[in-house]
């Protein structure tokens, strides 16, 4: 995968000329110029509008580093109202109809955004809570500590039912527990947060690589394209090269895009196995029974029988198996030799493997490891 790569100029329909790179501009206009339905995942960190009343200071009169930028500032909750539709608008044009968004957010403007992409006809999937391990003191002490932010993660629309999610990965990594949707982890800081010559931060909001990481690794593939329309230092591209994924990113101030082009140009990206999804049985692809005859693992004539060798059944050339004059699929023969609703017969029927039992199931295996090879 290439180094990130600067585009100022209009880029062609050409995927090649636009991934892996980070387009010059106003997120907006830029958007119209990429190709309807070409990016796989979203993930948009826009401005919070922060309703902040003056400066920010600490018990010892010292200066909070706030937001307090250019691109941060809207005269109104209706120019920032007017402003999310706009992007939205033009990311969903862009986003594949399988394809989800990520918005994050503070109290200050996530259920604005959320309004208006439930207005959009975006389909809500989750909101996630971003637990904070170390937030900023609430020094006035007027209100709650503010310790965590709001991810909205959203499909396309309500009949998207082909969308990415990555649920065994993401329970093997929880200790095989269902992933909640309460993320806890710290703020950017120490080496991982972008300085200045002076040691200022480059960015007041860059994200941590490890949230940005369980974005993708939950929602996306290996391939895929991921777009950030307010790239910023450039956190979501230099996750994504690790991760093996393409990414596109747009962003209109300078001195972020520099550097975000010298940060992703230092990541190396992962090997090809280390990126690989783990997937369950769900994700795995279907083989028929037939299959097996067809790739000459089992021939017509072989016996079937049951772990305690109480049931037996003959394999015929149809992909069916037989009991005495009955023939039927191994699923429904399992069930009506035992007198039951239903069988697995994957893992019911066996046959007998240099004198040792071998569950059918493990020459499906054996078919499918084949698939993943082609």
């Amino acid at each position: 995968m290439s180094n990130a790569r600067l585009v100022s100029q209009v880029p062609d329909a050409d995927t090649a000329s636009w991934c892996n790179t980070i387009i010059k501009g106003d997120c907006v206009s830029r958007l119209e110029l990429l190709p309807e339905k070409s990016v796989d995942v979203v993930f948009a960190d826009p401005p919070y509008n922060l309703q902040l009343n003056g400066d920010l200071t600490r018990p010892d009169q010292s200066r909070v580093d706030a937001v307090d930028n250019d691109w941060d500032q809207f005269d109104s909750f209706a120019a920032y109202d007017a402003f999310t539709r706009a992007w939205l608008l033009a990311v969903r044009r862009v986003l594949k109809p399988n394809g989800t968004i990520w918005v994050i957010g503070s109290y200050h403007n996530i259920f604005r955004v959320g309004s208006i992409m439930q207005d959009l006809g975006f389909w809500m999937l989750n909101d996630i809570v971003w637990r904070k391990a170390n937030p900023m003191p609430n020094f006035r002490g007027r209100r709650f500590q503010n310790a965590h932010e709001t991810m909205i993660w959203a499909s396309r629309d309500k009949e998207a039912r082909s969308y990415t999610f990555n649920y065994e990965a993401m329970k093997a990594a929880n200790d095989d527990l269902q992933m909640r949707s309460d993320w806890h982890f710290p703020i950017c800081s120490g080496g991982e947060r972008l300085k200045d010559e002076s040691g200022q931060k480059v960015h007041p909001t860059q994200k941590p690589e490890a949230l940005l990481a369980r974005v993708i690794l939950s929602s996306s593939r290996p391939g895929d394209v991921i777009l950030d329309p307010f790239f910023g230092t450039g956190t979501t591209g230099a996750v994504a090269k690790r991760l093996g994924r393409n990414y596109v990113g747009i962003e209109r101030e300078d001195d972020y895009i520099a550097a975000a082009t010298q940060r992703i140009a230092a990541v190396e990206p992962l090997d090809s196995l280390s990126i690989r999804v783990t997937a369950g049985k769900r994700a795995e692809p279907r083989v028929p029974f037939n299959t097996l005859i067809e790739s000459g693992l089992l021939q017509p004539g072989t016996e079937l029988t049951d772990a305690k060798g109480r049931y037996s059944a003959l394999v015929r050339a149809d992909g069916t198996i037989a009991v005495g004059n009955e023939a039927a699929s191994i699923h429904r023969m399992g069930a009506r030799v035992q007198g039951l609703e239903a069988c697995n017969g994957w893992t019911f029927w066996h046959i007998r493997h240099e004198g040792k039992l071998q569950v059918i199931d493990e020459l499906r295996r054996q078919v499918r490891s084949s698939m993943e090879t082609a």
